[in-house]
């Protein structure tokens, strides 16, 4: 699905990714976890296509097509979905409007008619329910007045109703209790199928406890330095970074 080779990025004319090499194949959840201001942020900026961000070198081929090439619009019709770890807020578009944009652009790009209205809102209460999100929000302007919770779970409803092939979850369970991190892991869960793959962002095995990854990576100074099972992630909640840090200065 995604083959990264050798990916370098800058911003600003400071170098953030210094030689990214990643596979992931159909079905497969990877979490890449690392120190702040290692680039985790970065990879998924770059990959969706941020225009702040500039590559350097290497590729990035999704399903086929280079992604580098493309705009951040046709990333995401092609199934590239970024879920932000500071959503913001769209005051004056109701979320029933937004999302008829955005599924009807998408359908468009893939020779499709625009759904009725009555598809549409069937659509919606179908996949609202899958994280708990009262109806009351699907009237109200993008995120506006939502509280960090609900803005997490507004993005999980919103990968639902566009149903990406790539999930990029960029520390989404950031900020929020028990109760709210359930239920955005049981939306990822329950979307998920041997067709869709997730990278999931985090610095908290938690989350992972409840969005079960096939591969761990950690990301540091711009690079993976560390790749192992779910296990690696048990490892660093006990023991950190720093071992990790000593193990990739030593060479």
């Amino acid at each position: 699905m995604l083959e990264v080779k050798n990916l370098h990025a800058t911003i600003a004319g400071k170098e953030i990714l210094r030689g990214i090499n990643l596979t992931i194949k159909d079905g497969e959840i990877h979490a890449i976890m690392g120190p702040n201001g290692s680039g985790k942020s970065t990879l998924s900026a770059v990959l969706t296509g941020n225009p702040l961000y500039e590559v350097t070198e290497g590729e990035a081929i999704f399903n086929g097509k280079n992604l580098i090439e493309m705009k951040p619009e046709d990333r995401a019709h092609e199934g590239l979905f970024l879920s932000f770890q500071y959503p913001v807020e769209i005051p004056g578009v109701s979320m029933t409007n937004f999302l008829k944009a955005a599924v009807n652009e998408k359908r468009k790009y893939q020779g499709l008619p625009e759904l009725k209205a009555g598809e549409f809102l069937k659509l919606m209460n179908e996949k609202r329910k899958i994280v708990e999100l009262d109806s009351k929000f699907t009237r109200r302007s993008v995120n506006e007045g939502f509280s960090g919770g609900e803005k997490k779970r507004n993005e999980i409803f919103q990968m639902a109703m566009l149903e990406p092939k790539l999930a990029i979850l960029d520390e989404t369970d950031s900020g929020l209790d028990v109760d709210a991190m359930r239920i955005v892991a049981d939306g990822v869960n329950k979307m998920h199928t041997p067709e869709t793959s997730a990278i999931v962002i985090t610095h908290y095995e938690r989350l992972l406890d409840m969005i079960k990854p096939d591969v761990v990576h950690v990301l540091y100074k711009g690079r993976i330095v560390k790749t192992a099972g779910p296990e690696l992630a048990k490892e660093i909640e006990q023991r950190g970074y720093d071992w990790i840090k000593a193990e990739v200065e030593e060479f």
